[in-house]
């Protein structure tokens, strides 16, 4: 099985699919390289893809120290690069791991061909701390802290930040992640990253060919977010999912993988 050792020895787990130029997927907050099943088909034919699974999650090292960041977790994605080989690739990160790649871009940028921004924003979208993102609804917040983790109710109500009522009506195994494998005290420290993110000042240094893609219904990380970033990044493109929530690339996935894969060909790595 592949893994890569990072810096500080934690391994990380990874797969590749595909040939052509290296395009780094990054998946959200709780979410392992399974988050990309199936999308990252609509790239292999093209690129090689790269997945991974965050420090505690999947099959990675479940470390409880140091605290995670955004910032620490940009540092991981570029000890796999260089793991693999890869000079630079293009990223893709959704989510959270759209903060993550807004570090790539501004801490790493010799890495980074195209960017691509999925769901995310430039500070904490929680309401939980001080920050420059547009924070979910107290609607929205009580809805999530208001019913017990990790329960059926729980999980109902993330899906419904998510995917739309038809899309959850007709996927009901959408229901057999109630119980999660990740340890609390990593839902924590991914947590705290995610409150922890504020890269405002720093998103004007930004100088990489970028796509911010949001979904026009999202409340998890409210789509306001996507025009804020693309406001502050020069020349960024902004395509809006009409009627997608967060999960935009997965329901409306033929619609966001095309104007990503368009956007990839435009901005070739030579």
């Amino acid at each position: 099985m592949p893994f890569v050792t990072v810096p500080d020895g934690t391994r990380l787990y990874y797969e590749e699919v595909g040939t052509g130029e290296p395009l780094l997927l990054i998946s959200g907050n709780g979410r392992d390289h399974t988050d990309w099943n199936g999308v990252r088909d609509d790239f292999a034919g093209r690129y090689r893809v790269i997945v991974y699974d965050h420090r505690g999650i999947g099959q990675s090292d479940k470390p409880d120290t140091p605290p995670y960041t955004t910032r620490g977790l940009a540092q991981d994605a570029v000890a796999l690069l260089d793991h693999l080989g890869v000079a630079r690739a293009h990223v893709y990160g959704h989510s959270m791991g759209g903060m993550i790649s807004q570090w790539l871009g501004i801490e790493h940028a010799e890495h980074i061909g195209a960017l691509v921004l999925g769901a995310t924003g430039p500070g904490n979208i929680t309401g939980n701390a001080p920050g420059h993102g547009v924070s979910r609804t107290e609607e929205v917040k009580s809805l999530l802290s208001n019913l017990p983790p990790r329960s059926q109710e729980h999980l109902k109500a993330i899906l419904s930040l998510v995917y739309s009522p038809a899309w959850i009506m007709a996927h009901p195994e959408l229901m057999q992640g109630a119980t999660s494998s990740i340890p609390e005290y990593v839902v924590r420290l991914q947590y705290q990253a995610v409150i922890g993110h504020d890269a405002w000042d720093r998103v004007p240094d930004i100088h990489a060919p970028t796509l911010v893609i949001h979904g026009s219904e999202d409340q998890q990380v409210p789509t306001a977010n996507a025009s804020l970033l693309a406001e502050r990044i020069a020349g960024a493109q902004l395509h809006i999912v009409k009627g997608g929530r967060h999960a935009y690339f997965v329901e409306f996935r033929k619609e966001a993988s095309r104007v990503v894969n368009s956007f990839l060909a435009r901005h070739p790595l030579s």
